[in-house]
């Protein structure tokens, strides 16, 4: 797989998400706006992916930052992080990210500024390196539920794309292929932004995993004729009580799932954990752009000129309906998180 993100010589390189799978184009982002503006407009995208990307968005903006003392250092950093934290309000893993590196610049307050610039890059990239792994170690906890010979269901894209490289849902699916395991992977279009159309579908193939594209509409009919044997998705945000919020459409499929007693996993690493968030009543939605609904391949409308819109880009899954959530700590029943997590 091509690296969604790398800091390139001072540069966040990113995978230009928007171009595929027509293009693979690479976007330096030689300052934090437009490593925010790359956030913001999805092209790079998925909750791991965004943190790491924002990590080094701050140690890219803090190269340039002219300040000689620590205050005014300090303040330029905040700015910094705001600018970059106001770019998409449901993935805990952006915020997460950003807090670390804040809490890296308050823990040198002491040293040069030089030291504490470079500091930030060491944090951002170990931030990186340590998504990485985190995705191995949830892929070979998650290899244990597939069997040889099933199918897997997933929606949106929770793969190599949507974190520094692996992937979570993808990353248990890769790591069952790659034990030998002849499975096959069912991939919805997950409208209207069609992230498993354009992006799980292209991620699979480069890999060679058998993978068959759906529309949203026809995972029930699927599950009914016996064709799906479980499902693993991947998510933005875990609340306390193990309630997940994940792309748009993921609670549907999690309701289809329990009428037909097909096992739901949620693979997400401890950065997705919000323990502060109680429940998943009080995640953020974030609202997008009405022309996503209403047009696709960059204009061409589909609906009414005018028509009014209601594009929630995630929605919450109950902790009744997940079977179980995939951690870099092992397999987990969401009821546990509280116990494993504080």
């Amino acid at each position: 797989m091509v690296r969604t993100v790398e800091w390139v010589n001072g540069v966040v390189r990113l995978l230009d998400q928007s171009q595929l799978p027509a293009r693979v184009e690479f976007l330096d982002c030689r300052d934090y706006q437009e490593v925010a503006d790359a956030i913001r407009s999805l092209k790079v995208r998925g909750a791991p992916a965004i943190g790491v990307t924002a990590a080094l968005g701050v140690a890219s903006g803090a190269q340039s930052v002219e300040a000689t003392d620590y205050g005014e250092f300090a303040r330029a950093i905040g700015h910094i992080c705001d600018c970059l934290a106001a770019t998409r309000p449901t993935a805990v893993n952006l915020f997460w990210a950003i807090d670390r590196m804040k809490r890296t610049m308050q823990s040198l307050k002491d040293r040069p500024i030089p030291a504490i610039k470079q500091a930030l890059v060491d944090e951002a990239l170990a931030i990186l390196e340590e998504d990485l792994q985190l995705c191995r170690a949830i892929g070979r906890h998650g290899a244990d539920l597939i069997q040889d010979g099933q199918t897997v269901l997933t929606h949106c894209n929770a793969g190599a794309l949507a974190t520094a490289g692996y992937g979570t849902a993808l990353g248990v699916i890769r790591a069952a292929w790659e034990q030998g395991k002849k499975i096959a992977v069912i991939a919805d279009e997950t409208r209207p932004v069609l992230q498993g159309a354009r992006l799980t579908a292209w991620e699979l193939m480069q890999d060679q995993i058998p993978v068959t594209l759906i529309t949203d509409n026809m995972a029930g009919a699927l599950m009914k004729q016996g064709k799906i044997h479980l499902c693993v998705v991947g998510a933005d945000r875990i609340a306390a009580n193990g309630d997940v919020a994940n792309k748009i459409g993921t609670y549907s499929v999690a309701v289809l799932a329990k009428a037909h007693g097909i096992p739901f996993y949620v693979a997400a690493p401890s950065s997705t954990i919000d323990m502060k968030t109680k429940s998943g009543a009080d995640i953020p939605i974030e609202q997008r752009n009405p022309m996503e609904v209403t047009t696709v391949h960059g204009g061409h409308l589909i609906a009414p000129d005018g028509v009014l819109v209601y594009n929630p880009a995630f929605d919450v899954t109950p902790a009744d309906l997940i079977t179980a959530i995939i951690t870099e700590r092992g397999v987990l029943k969401p009821t546990d998180l509280a116990e494993v997590f504080t």
